[in-house]
């Protein structure tokens, strides 16, 4: 943004600490008229007092902070994916309904010896024809 946009002619070759110390009338689109309205209001007289306005900077805040700020929608759709995400993660994080249809397992199933279900299983029987023990 060019300085010379926003000033008056009369301070277009000024520097920023002469410009901020200026009366706010220096500022272009802002009358004698407004200038005496602002100073009667809140006791505004200069560039400066202008932008240290405690209203001022509150109302910049907040239209900064609105441009950031998402929309309920936004909100609601995050927090769904969200929760899909961790219910795709840990399914078992919920306790099963009362009517999902699982009931208490009360006796173990049968379970085969050891040295039949072992992965070398076939070896110690060979071993085992071989001493003649059975």
């Amino acid at each position: 943004m060019n300085i010379n946009e926003i000033v008056d002619k009369a301070y277009r070759d000024k520097s920023f600490k002469e410009i901020a110390n200026a009366p706010v009338s220096a500022l272009h689109g802002v009358s004698a008229k407004d200038a005496e309205a602002l100073e009667k209001a809140f006791r505004i007289r200069t560039v400066r007092d202008l932008a240290n306005l405690k209203y001022v900077k509150w109302a910049y805040a907040i239209a900064t902070l609105a441009e950031e700020e998402p929309s309920p929608e936004h909100e609601a759709t995050k927090e769904a994916l969200l929760d899909d995400a961790v219910q795709m993660t840990f399914p078992a994080s919920d306790p099963p309904a009362v009517t999902s249809g699982i009931t208490r397992i009360e006796v173990p199933p049968e379970m085969p010896p050891a040295s039949l279900d072992h992965q070398n299983s076939q070896a110690i029987e060979e071993v085992k024809g071989k001493n003649g023990k059975s």
